[in-house]
């Protein structure tokens, strides 16, 4: 069994509760818009890390991190990319990557909108995380923890953090 913390868009910023909510997973997965390489040296020195970086990511974070990742934790394959649109309503690289990795898993970022969904036209689980960043239009930030455990995705817990804290500083003015 494998326990995963997935979040995505922090555009530099990592709220703090990150290390306590995923203190238990051994994994991370950032699926883009990382923002830059603090927030993963951070999060690297703490637990495993797996990402890919996004649209609004420069060329530090593009030379460490690849577009795409496509792996396996026990016997469920994943592929991650940033922007990906929706079930559905697939970007053509989303449909292209899906179509060649066929995975158990396809995880995305982008929106900033935490969608997780059976994709039965795919075969797939769709998981985007939301965003746990100041920046974009969400209000509160997200990210997701579950389980792998061999082909069985489990336990699957939405992570509010709260309120933006950019938003909670405008509510104090």
């Amino acid at each position: 069994m494998v326990k995963i913390g997935l979040l995505s868009d922090t555009h530099g910023f990592l709220p703090e509760r990150v290390f306590e909510l995923f203190k238990d997973v051994d994994e991370i997965w950032h699926a883009g818009d990382i923002g830059n390489l603090e927030v993963t040296d951070r999060l690297k020195a703490f637990k495993p890390l797996r990402a890919v970086y996004g649209n609004i990511d420069d060329q530090h974070v593009r030379s460490e991190f690849p577009e795409d990742q496509i792996f396996q934790v026990e016997d469920v394959v994943v592929s991650m990319t940033h922007i990906a649109g929706r079930p559905g309503k697939y970007s053509k690289h989303a449909s292209d990557l899906i179509r060649e990795t066929k995975p158990h898993i396809f995880v995305c970022g982008h929106s900033h909108i935490l969608l997780v969904q059976q994709d039965k036209s795919k075969n797939l689980l769709w998981l985007n995380p939301g965003a746990c960043g100041n920046k974009g239009f969400h209000s509160i930030q997200t990210a997701l923890r579950f389980q792998i455990n061999g082909d069985k995705i489990e336990q699957m817990e939405v992570i509010e953090f709260g309120k933006r804290s950019d938003l909670n500083n405008e509510d104090k003015n």
